[in-house]
């Protein structure tokens, strides 16, 4: 028996304009009949066979008998009904069960999305099948080879997801100063207002002007997780709130910013449906100024307080431009050595994209936007250096000429944490590098040398 018998029929395939009567197809597959006194012992000896569909039940009343039931076993796993008969003839007498064939008509309704799809689409060029869901509206970023199909697509998502009542479709990347994207509806109607619900709080935005992200609710948990009631959290591109408001909920006091004007209104409106207002300030602004102005200014003065025994947190969540912000710490203190006698220094929490996982790729990207490294090539030797302590003569050679290893080394000492938070693309990964802001960065003067090279002549 072919594999391919419960599955849509193969006329449907390169499929354009969605015609679901054109998935119609009969199909024989294997009965049992029982009477319906002992329906319950035969199921459960038949459980793995039964032949499971979407929108089709596998146990039926026989047609000819209202006291008898009729079970419909999967064509593909009994390739013959003598292997029926063995287990069942262990627990039940021949003549209480009967065996068949029986002609059934299978449709549209009765296969997943994954399946429609796969049928419709060329060979080898499926790639639909991954979406994001956010509250009402189901997220795709399709390739272009997908683009003729895009409104079948939609119209299949549409009738096959449950809670879904729109299907849009990213046409563009992903604005790095604003974070947000064009995107076409490929089905469905209402506005694109939506409400989730991540790590016990509800997030309300219009999805057409900010971004957000099902798939980090995890990695966003791992870091408010760090955080204890009394932190401070300087949330730089705070969104709508992911951060800002959980930790919020824990009694941090949270300074938040956002330079998108819409992700700042629906991140004030969200403090407020969370009831954290008293907790989470809202500041819409470049963060550099932010970092510069806002975060050094209460920063400050939590070090003052003698009473503050909290740690602080500072979250950078703009993957594509996050590290150029980093910069802004180089001498943020300086001149004001007086407030960091015996203070415990922040950590950033910096998110960047890289080509490839390797910790010091991710750790080379914030050293040198700290100024540890002048060259992006230094990182590649530093990343030698570090793998297992061992050097050739041509790498020791590079390394004592540049002494870039030594400024790595310097700052990889403050690193606390390097994770992986999720594969955009074959070369493309999204990385968060957590580490404690070294003190000769705050202090940094801005009329000395730059640190990489006060390091390497170190």
């Amino acid at each position: 028996m072919e594999t391919t018998i419960i599955l849509p029929p193969e006329t449907v395939s390169g499929m354009m304009e969605l015609d679901r009567g054109a998935f119609q197809k009969k199909i024989s597959v294997p009965h049992v009949t029982v009477k319906s006194s002992i329906i319950n012992s035969v199921i459960k000896c038949l459980k793995k066979y039964l032949l499971k569909l979407e929108k089709s039940k596998p146990v039926r009343t026989a047609d000819d008998d209202g006291d008898k039931k009729e079970i419909l076993l999967n064509p593909i796993l009994v390739k013959s009904l003598e292997v029926i008969k063995k287990e069942l003839g262990e627990v039940i007498s021949k003549d209480e069960v009967t065996f068949g064939y029986r002609e059934i008509t299978l449709g549209y309704e009765n296969w997943k999305a994954e399946d429609i799809l796969k049928a419709v689409l060329p060979a080898n060029q499926e790639g639909a099948q991954s979406f994001s869901i956010v509250g009402h509206i189901l997220h795709l970023n399709l390739r272009e080879h997908l683009l003729p199909y895009k409104t079948l697509i939609g119209e299949v998502y549409l009738d096959k997801v449950p809670n879904i009542s729109m299907v849009v479709n990213k046409v563009n990347t992903i604005d790095s100063t604003y974070r947000n994207f064009q995107m076409e509806i490929l089905g469905g109607t209402g506005d694109t207002v939506v409400t989730v619900k991540e790590n016990g709080c509800s997030f309300t935005m219009d999805f057409a002007r900010v971004y957000w992200n099902p798939r980090l609710s995890t990695e966003h948990g791992r870091v408010v997780g760090r955080l204890q009631h009394g932190d401070v959290l300087y949330d730089v591109m705070a969104g709508v709130g992911p951060f800002a408001v959980p930790a919020g909920r824990k009694k941090c006091h949270v300074l938040a910013n956002d330079l998108n004007p819409e992700s700042f209104n629906a991140l004030v409106k969200n403090c407020t449906k969370n009831k954290v207002v008293e907790r989470v300030k809202c500041f819409n602004m470049d963060g550099h100024d932010f970092i510069q102005t806002i975060l050094k200014a209460d920063l400050m003065e939590r070090w003052k307080d003698p009473h503050f025994v909290g740690s602080v947190h500072i979250t950078m969540n703009l993957p594509a431009l996050a590290v150029t912000f980093l910069p802004s710490f180089k001498g943020l203190m300086n001149g004001v050595q007086e407030v960091l006698q015996d203070v415990e220094l922040p950590v950033v929490h910096v998110y960047m994209f890289t080509k490839e996982t390797a910790e010091d790729v991710a750790i080379g990207q914030v050293a040198e936007n700290l100024g540890y490294l002048s060259k992006p090539s230094e990182v590649a030797k530093a990343g030698e250096v570090l793998q297992d302590g061992a050097l050739d003569s041509d790498t020791l050679k590079n390394c004592e000429k540049s002494k870039s290893h030594k400024s790595y080394e310097s700052l990889k000492r403050h690193v606390q944490e390097v994770i992986h938070v999720r594969q955009v693309a074959p070369n493309k990964a999204m990385m968060r590098v957590s580490f404690q802001l070294p003190l000769e960065v705050l202090l940094e003067s801005s009329d000395e040398e730059p640190l990489c090279k006060k390091l390497k002549s170190s």
